[in-house]
């Protein structure tokens, strides 16, 4: 049994149990001539060598061979390795594993770090993604958590989001706590997730169903943004190759948009909104006008969108080629007068069911945007 110190995010109670797969007794401890910093370009700290300092922590004793391998796939994707300090712990001082920087990967920023700053603003979406990850343990090698780092914590933000519904609740529906699991099996998980739920669910009769198998296809939260120049009277339309619709046997696969993207891990939907327009058509929004949050597909599709008109200067020359290259983003913007874009609705040249539900709000708004 060996002990270990840790210095930062997992001096959070809940994280640490998630990690360890447990609930542990822990002593507070430091580790003398030592400092605990932010890492640079990151909200993660590491402990570095610092005279005349100490790191404060906790020290965990008992651990076996197997909670270490959980906490190695955990820590050592990131850049740590282990490395055995003599801790400081009730006046006496015990021999312990740290998770210490491996290289020059991970470097500090000079700013100290707060684990109660860490807590408010990052700890609920690290402990989401950790119950992700921690299942994986065992399964992928360390390696390999960074680069699946993002898609987890899109998804950890989407489960968040989702239990903060809207105030206004729906009367007269069936207790969800009745809702039975007997098993989800997961034939896919990589960046897109299909989840086979084996359940019986609440019926309106009061009862609960037989075992049914409810397919998921597990996508995460989006953001969908028309840009519109008031003065103009035009917007923004992005047009890109499309997988769904190219499965489904289009032989014109390449679909007319708003701007869109998922909401990566710790963003708002407003800040997504803002990033990618200016990722998918170098387009700087002045306001965001709300036009609606919904699923498009709850049968199967978890995804959920959220829709705005993005007020912005649509000047000549505006459209182009846009994408970001790492992620093979092929794009190609228009300008349209609204006109037009009513036409295309019209016309069925428009097939995609964000860019209607856009340009249809945007027939019933344009006065008042035109006016301000």
């Amino acid at each position: 049994m060996t002990s270990l110190f840790v210095f930062g995010t997992l001096r959070d109670p809940e994280l640490l149990a998630l990690v360890l797969g447990r609930s542990v007794k822990t002593d507070r401890a430091h580790l003398q001539d030592h400092a605990v910093f932010r890492v640079q370009g990151a909200e993660f700290p590491i402990c570095v060598p610092s005279p005349g300092k100490r790191a404060e922590g906790l020290l965990i004793r008992g651990l076996d061979a197997d909670t270490f391998s959980r906490l190695d796939f955990y820590e050592c994707g990131f850049g740590y390795t282990r490395a055995e300090h003599g801790i400081s712990v009730a006046g006496a001082t015990v021999r312990a594993q740290v998770y210490v920087p491996l290289g020059p990967a991970l470097r500090s920023s000079g700013e100290g770090w707060s684990l109660a700053v860490w807590q408010r603003d990052h700890g609920a979406l690290t402990r989401e993604v950790a119950r992700e990850a921690m299942a994986l343990a065992g399964a992928i090698p360390p390696e390999d958590v960074p680069a699946r780092w993002p898609v987890w914590a899109a998804r950890a933000q989407t489960r968040l989001n989702a239990r903060h519904r809207p105030a206004t609740r729906r009367e007269g529906l069936p207790d969800l706590s009745k809702l039975e699991v007997e098993r989800v099996d997961v034939p896919v998980d990589a960046f897109f997730r299909v989840e086979d739920h084996h359940i019986r669910f609440p019926n309106f009769a009061g009862g609960v169903s037989k075992t049914v198998s409810r397919v998921a296809f597990v996508s995460v939260d989006a953001v969908t943004v028309l840009p519109y120049d008031p003065v103009r009277d035009r917007v923004l339309l992005v047009d890109q190759f499309r997988t769904g619709a190219y499965a489904r046997g289009d032989t014109q696969p390449w679909m007319l948009e708003p701007v869109a993207g998922r909401v990566d891990g710790g963003e708002t939907w407003e800040q997504t909104a803002h990033r990618e327009a200016q990722e998918e058509a170098g387009v700087l929004l002045t306001a965001l006008e709300f036009i609606g949050r919904y699923y498009p597909s709850p049968g199967a599709l978890t995804e959920y969108l959220i829709s705005y008109v993005g007020l912005c200067d649509l000047p000549d020359g505006q459209a182009g080629l846009f994408g970001v290259a790492s992620e093979a983003e092929d794009i190609r913007t228009y300008l349209v007068s609204f006109d037009t874009l009513m036409e295309m609705c019209a016309d069925g040249r428009v097939q995609t069911g964000p860019l209607l539900l856009s340009a249809y709000w945007l027939a019933a708004n344009r006065p008042r945007l035109r006016q301000g």
